[in-house]
């Protein structure tokens, strides 16, 4: 975790807040919230806008917009991104300009024809590519090859779309070739791009539509708009892909001084965004993206989940980059610059890389956040990530429970004022992020615990007390009124899970462990192992991965057609099947565990119900959890007898009243500490809170 600095050190990050001038605007300093997507888009403008509108208050110089689709040929429904169709999208963009300007910081858009990676669902336009080709869906559908007629369709929607952008307020407008998600890089990448005219062919001839694309646009808006180029510079496939080294450089060498910023990257989004299990490093991307600025006289700004004021000032002062760009690292933060400016580095929420984020966007809801729960509800509930309602009145706090509900929920008590008693069983803070922590690649996420902990300990209105199982009794001699119950949750042992609602027959007869008694204690483990995942989450791969590291054999067996499903949505699905496969962990899919016997387990085709025996010794289930609410009931028992005349809250938070993902809990938490004290008619207006479409 990231300490505290002195004024001397403060003085070190200065080359951070040093202005730069891009095109014809200049930014006040370099720390460039680069575009990532949301799940807000056009759909929920005032939502988008809010939550911009943070990150400038937070002192990003430049906050960006998600990719903004220019014309309905380039429809990405279901999921929701930004839109600048027409002159009609303008009032819904400029509320997100107004919102990033009213703190000083410049406004960027990411314009976007997605080509074949567009799936136009409810525009019902055939999809366009350079050639023909697949759509990037599973979906049974091809796009069509782009006739010259369409190529200049698409320049001059490209060139409409930049000048509403200007009429809406950017200062920055961004023409894009990245992730495999627009046409320009479509048209760059020779695997995608096999035309023989003089858009195809030569490099030359491939980066013809970029150039025409960046002239465009500078012609039409660069009086006063900065022209901003996102190049992803290498594919991360080898020989069978663009590499920076070959023709990624070579065309930064050849459109060198075309846009006035290069935003480089590498491709497609799962290398860019790549979690903290399978890329620990911190400026992961930067041997990929280092040469640009020997090229090129523009500044130039590049990622990688790059949290530390060392290595951002350091970057700068070597000429690496010109301006630190952070999609992740300024949702777990949206006040990262100010407090890098004001020297409460200790403060910051360094980003976990867990791609919650990128989850939501993939279920097109609102962005949220593991490190922060009020990524998102900005403007529903209006939370703000540093602010939080004082209290109303004097009263003491019970948290029962240090895990994430239960220290979220302790500090913004706290923070607003509270006398807070935490209370943890166990004699160490944290709950289950303890114990997930220490799991193979999962080493970050400790930092959710870090971070409030860290916190909770600098201030004077919270009493904690470690290794104190609380009972009833305990709690009545405590006389505390309100008491939050973070107790969590536990693993079932019985089989049951999503595929089984019956308890599997014959466990009695062979050893079945849970995750963290299986990773506690190897010596419980008699091979034959098999990890059986009925959840289907995550935690069954991450405990498969663990254990056989540790050289232990394992045999994986889900219901699910892969490995750890849930993980398609945090774009590490194939990783995380990949590093098993890498390790000799034996994957059966399809199968669901029936019965069981001191000789192994029968299981069955979830197609065809046939049956095949599977020798094992040990199980490790990891099916469903069963919340940890007896305490709850007993108090709630307790106030039932006494009728009318106790005025007692009592409140489960966490897995302890409904077991989820981690940031889930740490939600939970916040919302209680946000909730206490407040009406019932306040939460529930919270509640109801939505964008409705005008009906004019």
């Amino acid at each position: 975790m990231l300490k505290g600095i002195s004024m001397k050190q403060n003085q070190r990050y200065s080359v951070l807040f040093e202005p730069v001038k891009i095109g014809p605007v200049v930014t006040k300093n370099r720390f460039y919230q680069v575009p990532h997507c949301c799940g807000m888009g056009h759909l929920r403008p005032q939502a988008h806008a809010a939550m911009r509108g943070v990150k400038a208050k937070g002192g990003w110089g430049v906050v960006s917009t998600e990719e903004a689709e220019i014309h309905p040929s380039s429809d990405l429904a279901p999921y929701v991104e930004q839109r600048i169709w027409d002159k009609k999208d303008i009032p819904a963009l400029r509320l997100m300009t107004e919102a990033v300007h009213e703190h000083g910081a410049l406004a960027a858009i990411e314009l976007t024809h997605s080509g074949h990676n567009a799936i136009n669902l409810y525009s019902r336009i055939p999809t366009m590519s350079p050639v023909d080709y697949p759509i990037n869906f599973l979906y049974p559908k091809q796009a069509r090859r782009m006739s010259k007629k369409d190529i200049a369709d698409f320049r001059r929607w490209h060139r409409n779309a930049a000048l509403n952008a200007k009429e809406a307020g950017f200062d920055i407008v961004y023409v894009y070739a990245g992730h495999g998600m627009s046409l320009a890089q479509q048209f760059i990448l020779p695997n995608m791009n096999t035309r023989s005219d003089e858009y195809g062919g030569s490099l030359e001839n491939r980066i013809r539509l970029t150039r025409e694309l960046l002239e465009e646009t500078v012609d039409a808006i660069g009086d006063s708009c900065g022209v901003a180029f996102r190049f992803a510079v290498d594919e991360m496939k080898g020989k069978d892909g663009m590499q920076f080294r070959e023709e990624g450089g070579a065309v930064v060498e050849l459109l060198a001084e075309h846009p006035d910023l290069w935003d480089v990257n590498v491709s497609d989004w799962s290398n860019d965004s790549q979690t903290s299990r399978f890329e620990p490093n911190e400026g992961y991307q930067l041997p990929y993206v280092e040469f640009v600025k020997g090229l090129t006289s523009k500044p130039v700004v590049g990622v990688g989940r790059i949290t530390s004021p060392d290595l951002m000032a350091s970057l700068i002062k070597k000429g690496v980059l010109d301006l630190i760009g952070a999609a992740r690292p300024s949702i777990a933060d949206p006040y990262l610059p100010n407090k890098i400016k004001t020297g409460k580095i200790d403060q910051i929420k360094e980003c976990i890389g867990c791609n919650i984020c990128v989850s939501s966007d993939n279920f097109s809801v609102p962005i949220r956040c593991t490190q922060n729960p009020t990524m998102g509800e900005e403007w529903r509930r209006g939370w703000d990530p540093e602010t939080i309602k004082p209290k109303k009145t004097d009263q003491h706090v019970l948290v029962v429970g240090s895990g994430p509900a239960g220290l979220e929920c302790s500090l913004q008590l706290a923070r607003r004022g509270y006398q807070v008693v935490l209370a943890e069983a166990k004699k160490e803070l944290g709950g289950r992020v303890i114990f997930e922590a220490n799991l193979k690649g999962l080493s970050a996420w400790k930092r959710v615990v870090d971070n409030r902990v860290y916190e909770i300990q600098q201030k004077n209105n919270i009493e904690i007390y470690k290794d104190s199982e609380l009972t009833a009794t305990h709690i009545n001699e405590l006389g505390i009124d309100n008491i939050f119950l973070a107790t969590g949750a536990s693993w079932r042992l019985d089989g049951i899970g999503r595929s089984t609602r019956k308890p599997i027959k014959g466990l009695d007869k062979i050893k079945v462990l849970s995750p963290e008694e299986a990773v506690k204690n190897t010596t419980n483990l008699k091979p034959p192992i098999i990890v059986y995942d009925d959840e289907q989450g995550y935690l069954a791969g991450v405990i498969a991965d663990h254990l056989s590291a540790a050289g232990h054999k394992i045999i994986f067996l889900t219901p699910a057609s892969v490995v750890s499903p849930w993980t398609e949505s945090t774009l590490e699905q194939t990783r995380v099947q990949r590093s098993l496969l890498n390790q000799g962990v034996e994957i059966i899919c399809n199968k669901s565990i029936q019965e069981a016997d001191s000789k192994g387990i029968e299981a069955k085709c979830v197609f065809t119900g046939k049956r095949t025996t599977i020798d094992c010794k040990t199980i490790i289930m990891v099916t469903e959890r069963i919340p940890n609410y007896s305490l709850f009931d007993k108090l709630i028992k307790q106030e039932e007898a006494l009728g009318g005349s106790s005025s007692k809250n009592i409140q489960l938070i966490g897995d302890a009243e409904s077991p989820g993902l981690i940031a889930d809990s740490i939600y939970s938490g916040h919302l209680a500490a946000e909730n206490f004290e407040t009406p019932e008619i306040e939460i529930e207006r919270a509640m109801y809170m939505r964008e409705m479409p005008s009906l004019k």
